[in-house]
Formats: structure tokens, sequence, C-alpha cells
């Protein structure tokens, strides 16, 4: 911190009272994130050991660390399934809440973040899904996301099942007709969008709004 912009007075108060310790690494995680610990270990071992292995963080801290890893975690892959994460950051708006209002109820504030964190885990899984989107997470993103797609004139299909295989139509057109390399290059995501400009309707609005989608997917 440069102290040379501020007046003598200033200076002393900050050389007085001011102090930053180093940063303390909270153990070594590897390539997993604190959210899929606690999903493989439970959340008080993730605290025993990682977070709070010495003892010296207060529950308002040790919480703050777990609401922040979650945060990073949606932010991080919102984008890959827009309406999923829509719900997470929901979630996390309550927790948050709750670990500013209900202080107190340290246990049930950890019981709803482990919640949480087997939740953002769970993405992609099959519960809820027609059988013939099982194994292709990628038309499973499409299928939970259609329906909130922007549009012009595009109606998504119902019933499920109907709506299951037009998410495969998508997916087969995308896997079939998408060029190597395509993304960040503007003629092969051309490519991309005039296979699924057809699919859509011919609406450009949706078209854009499921583009995005697929951008996000790194198996296309």
């Amino acid at each position: 911190m440069d102290l040379k912009p501020y007046e003598a007075d200033m200076r002393n108060l900050l050389d007085m009272y001011l102090q930053a310790d180093p940063a303390n690494v909270l153990g070594a995680t590897g390539t997993r994130t604190l959210v899929e610990m606690i999903v493989d270990t439970g959340i008080h071992d993730v605290i025993a050991k990682q977070i709070n292995a010495r003892g010296a963080l207060s529950n308002r801290a040790v919480a703050e660390t777990i609401i922040n890893n979650v945060r990073k975690v949606i932010i991080r892959d919102q984008l890959t399934d827009p309406r999923f994460y829509e719900r997470m950051s929901a979630l996390l708006a309550d927790l948050i809440a709750q670990s500013t209002k209900d202080a107190a109820d340290y246990e049930e504030l950890l019981r709803k973040a482990e919640a949480l964190a087997k939740e953002l885990t769970a993405r992609g899984r099959h519960d809820g899904v027609p059988a013939s989107l099982h194994g292709n997470a990628e038309a499973i993103v499409l299928y939970n996301n259609l329906p909130g797609v922007p549009a012009t004139t595009f109606k998504y299909p119902t019933p499920e099942e109907a709506l299951a295989q037009f998410a495969l139509r998508l997916d087969r057109a995308v896997r079939e007709q998408a060029p190597a390399g395509w993304r960040g290059d503007h003629a092969r995501e051309a490519k991309v969008k005039n296979a699924l400009y057809p699919l859509m309707d011919r609406d450009r609005e949706a078209t854009a709004a499921v583009f995005e989608i697929v951008k996000n997917q790194i198996a296309y």
C-alpha cells in the first residue's frame, strides 16, 4: 500500500492500527474445488482439514469462505447452463440472507450449504429428464434451457418427450455441422448458427440465444 498520498497524521494512524498478515493457504486441494470436496467428504471434514485446520476462524468467517467458494463456482459456470445456475443463485441468495440474519444457527447454515454444494455438482444428472436424453449432457442442457429462450416467433415443443427429441435434433445438428475450431472464428460460428436457424423456425432471437448456450458447452 502506497502511503505517500496521505497526510502525516493519517499515515501515523494507518501504521498504528492496520495490519495485513500474509494469506493462509486453505490446505492442498489439488484440482478439486472446495465445493467438490464438500460433496466428497462432508462439510465438517472440509472445515476441519481445509478451511479451519488451525481453529483460528470464527463461525462467521468459515461460513463466508464456503459461501464465497459456492459463488465462485456459480459465476464460473453460469453460462454453461443458465436456467440451472439461475436457480442455484437464488438458493445462494437465501443462504447469504441466513448467514447475515441468523448467525446463531450455524449448524443449519452448514447443512444448507452442503445441500447446495451437492446440487451444484449434480448438474447434468438424469433426475426428471426423459430417458432418451440419458448420457447426453449437452442435449440435457438444451432441454432444460429451451423453455426460457427469448424468442420472437419460436415456440418450444411440448410435451416433455417432444421437447427432448427437439433438443436431440439441435445437438445432432451442431455435432454434425460445426467445423473444427469454430469458436472465436466469425465465419465458422456463422456455420453453427446456420445449422440452428432452420430448426429454430428461422427466429433470429431464439437462434442467437441457443447459439450462446451451445457455445458454452465444451464438448461441441
